[in-house]
Order: C-alpha cells, then structure tokens, then sequence
C-alpha cells in the first residue's frame, strides 16, 4: 500500500498530541493525528476530568455527613450513584466532544481513528477502527499514547472481575466493601470517595507507609486522616492470591509480616501503577530505545535517539501529570516552529492528589534535602493555626516549606489542607521569581485567605 505523505504524524490525541497536531497544522504544516480510542487522552476520558467530578460528589456527601458542628444538620441525605455517574458521563462528553469538533474543523489536520503501529522508521500502519487499513509516512513523528494500568501478577486475579482506574468509573451502583490494591495517588483518591459514598474501604499498600515517595510526616498524616474516616489502612501487606467465592464474594489472602489471613470483598480495585502503550507500537522497526521497562527514552529537548520522532507525556518516562505532558508539547512545538532552544532541564514539576483535603506539593522534599546533603531550614503550621481553616472548620493537614538557609529562598514545600493545590502554587510563584521566605513573611495578603498564613508559616523560621 502506498503511504499517504504528510509533514508530520502524531499518535496519540492527549494533552500533548492534539495541541501539538492543531499547532503545527496551523503553522501550515500537514498533519494527521492518529487516535485509538477518543480524543483527550486519559485525563480527559478516565482521568482528571471524570475523577475530580467524582471527588466533588464525594465532598458533598463528607459535607453532608460532617455539617453538624457548623450549625446545619442534615438527615438522610442518600448518594444517587447513576446521577453521579451520569453528570461525569456528561462532563466528558462535553469536553470529548468539543476538542473533537475543534481537531475536525482545523485546516491541515486529518484526525484519523485507529490503532497505529510502525512498519518502518518513519512509516507508521493504522488499522481503522471504522475498517480497513491505512499507511502515512511523515519526516516528523510525535508519539503521545500515554500508558495502562500495571496489572500486578497475583494468583487468582485473572479469575475475578477486578476494577481499574478506568473500568471502576463505569459503576453505577456503591460498592459494599471495596479492596483498593495500591496506597498512592490513585488508590487514596478512590479509597475515599468510595468512602464517602457509602463502601466499606481497605487499602492494602506494600509498602510500610502509604505515599511513600514523600516525607514521613506527611505519610502518617495521610494515614490518620483516613482512618478518622473508617478507612482500613494495612501497610506492609500485600494480596498473595484471589477467589472467587460461589456466593459471589472476592476472597483476598492478604499477607502481612509472614502472616496471612483471608478477607471478602465485593469488588478489588487495582492501582499499583501505570505502565507505557508501547508494547504493541513496533518500535522494533525504528531503533527507537525504551529503558527497562518500556518507557521511551528521550534527551532534554524530548526527542528519541532517531532524529525526527519526538516521545512527549507519559509514554516518555518523565512525571505522569497532565501539566508535564502539555509542558511537553510547548517546549516541542517552540523548538521546531519558533526555533527556540527550549529543554526539560530545572522545568518546576509541581503536582496536586485530590484526597480530600488536597496534597499539594513542589520542589524537593525535606527527606530529598537532606539526601543532597543540602543546609535547609524547615517550616511547618499545623492547619488548627491557620485563621481560614479554623473559620471553615477544617483543621485537617499541615503547611510545610524547605528554605536554603543561606540564600533564604524556597526549594520546596507541601500544603496538605484545603485548597493544599492553590496554596502550593502560590510558593511556586514566588520559587519562579526567586523570592525568599522572609519577603513572603511580611508581605501583605488578603485577610482571611488561606495563603496568608504564609506569613506565619515562615514567622516559624528564627533568623
């Protein structure tokens, strides 16, 4: 078959894909965008968009059930789980629909449906999703398919109906006791809407300490948090084998310090991680590395050791967040276009987990800190000191700030609290312009946000 020619191929319509496929189309380049599945990548269709959706819901029905100590009492409120359901169906529909029409009616943009696989270096083969075959060819190729869910190998799993960050948003009826496998970002913030709506919860995390990439002190905050909320939390556990009762029940055997004990659940969600969609790409064809475990290995500027095809987003390797992926089209999109000389070098990489209240977090953590070997100061205010926490009645979490102790400026910080994200941001800010801690310490913020109790974050540093 002979190929169809374009400037370039871009496989994978995500944050990155479909902004970097509008763009160059619009920079006069022909360009086709070649989608398995729907447009928006996963944070559009079964990420970001519907979760926070959910996460919403969930905080309604917290609010509901934790509204007495603010004066309003509210009796059988009931959690519609199909209304739930319905109102994320719509969100997503809206917005998968929207960027679809939009990538439809740009000029020099073919948005084709199908799964793509190379057959040569820069010639990529689609099997159409409405039937038939079709082969381009293109100089440039930008690959954005993103990733899956790692599904972890434990006997007897194949053999239950088991749920993933994906399958799990198609439920519209509570789950009566919900085994989540996997204490991160993904677990925690399905633990506890699950919660919230009415499950029974455990978290099962194989480690000793549930998000066990970030301080201690925030990890067993995390912890308490949950468990003030009937979650169970088993860290240093593991499931060792899955059955499938004949009354329906998913029986675990969960392995904890050499002992093991059986427990029934009604559904098991698994969120141990994220794996690259690069297994059936045929890279083989190309030259294109991937590291050890499939992801594809870029340099600074996010182009593959074959000059002319470009990694961007998760299938890379780099931080899996939206905002990494669409930070990744920028730099790409100003490189070739603009002829900038962009890179990812010192690129800020902050991030938010939606559990209720949020974790928002930049730069290094103080654990990260003291590994470099680096002089820093810490400041920690417990949210009971914060004027706005204590007014809305949620005192939950803590603010925490890693400083230089010489230069005086930030080098991280972790706000776990309401609007933890927002505040966070504002410490970017002030981390992107070199501000230091004792400027922020007596600068002049609206009373009672939040963020000003930065001042007395920082008014926790002794010069």
């Amino acid at each position: 078959m002979k190929p169809k020619e374009y400037d370039a191929i871009v496989i994978g319509a995500g944050q990155a894909g479909l902004p970097l496929a509008k763009r160059l189309a619009k920079a006069g380049k022909k360009v086709v965008l070649i989608e398995k599945r729907w447009v928006g990548g996963t944070c559009v269709n079964d990420g970001c968009t519907p979760t926070k959706t959910w996460v919403a819901s969930a905080k309604a029905a917290y609010m509901a059930t934790n509204s007495g100590p603010l004066g309003i009492k509210i009796k059988g409120y009931k959690v519609d789980m199909a209304l739930i359901k319905k109102r994320k169906d719509d969100i997503v529909m809206h917005a998968r629909n929207g960027s679809t029409k939009n990538a439809d009616e740009t000029p020099n943009l073919d948005l084709v449906f199908g799964e793509a696989v190379f057959i040569d270096v820069k010639t990529i083969s689609v099997k159409l999703n409405d039937g038939g075959t079709q082969v381009y060819k293109a100089d440039l190729v930008f690959l954005n398919n993103g990733a899956k869910t790692v599904i972890p190998d434990i006997e007897g799993l194949k053999d239950i109906n088991y749920l993933t960050s994906t399958s799990i948003l198609e439920l519209d009826k509570v789950p009566g006791n919900l085994l989540v496998i996997g204490g991160n970002y993904i677990g925690l913030e399905f633990g506890q809407m699950f919660r919230r709506f009415g499950s029974k919860v455990t978290i099962i995390e194989r480690s000793a300490r549930l998000i066990s990439h970030e301080d201690e002190d925030l990890s067993l905050e995390m912890r308490k948090l949950f468990e003030l909320e009937d979650i169970n939390v088993q860290t240093g556990s593991q499931v060792v084998k899955f059955k499938q009762s004949k009354k329906g029940k998913i029986i675990a055997t969960i392995k904890n310090a050499g002992h093991e004990k059986k427990e029934k659940f009604s559904h098991v969600l698994v969120a141990v991680g994220r794996s690259p969609n690069t297994d059936n790409l045929g890279l083989d064809k190309t030259g294109v590395k991937v590291n050890e475990k499939g992801f594809i290995k870029v340099n600074d500027k996010l182009e593959t050791n074959v000059k002319g095809i470009y990694a961007l987003g998760d299938v890379n390797g780099g931080p899996a967040f939206t905002h990494i992926s669409y930070n990744d089209y920028t730099i790409v999109y100003r490189n070739i276009i603009e002829k900038a000389n962009l890179n990812t070098k010192d690129r800020p990489v902050p991030y938010c987990m939606f559990t209720d209240p949020q974790l928002g977090r930049i730069g290094i953590s103080e654990q990260e800190a003291k590994d470099q070997g680096l002089d820093v100061i810490i400041a920690k205010l417990p949210m009971a000191h914060v004027a706005r926490a204590v007014e809305t009645g949620d005192t939950r979490g803590f603010m925490k700030a890693v400083v230089d102790r010489k230069t005086k400026k930030i080098l991280g910080a972790a706000i776990l609290g309401q609007e933890g994200g927002e505040i966070m941001s504002v410490l970017q800010m002030a981390m992107e312009g070199g501000i230091t801690y004792d400027r922020i310490r007596y600068c002049v913020f609206a009373h009672p946000l939040y963020s000003e109790s930065l001042n007395n974050l920082f008014m926790r540093i002794e010069d």
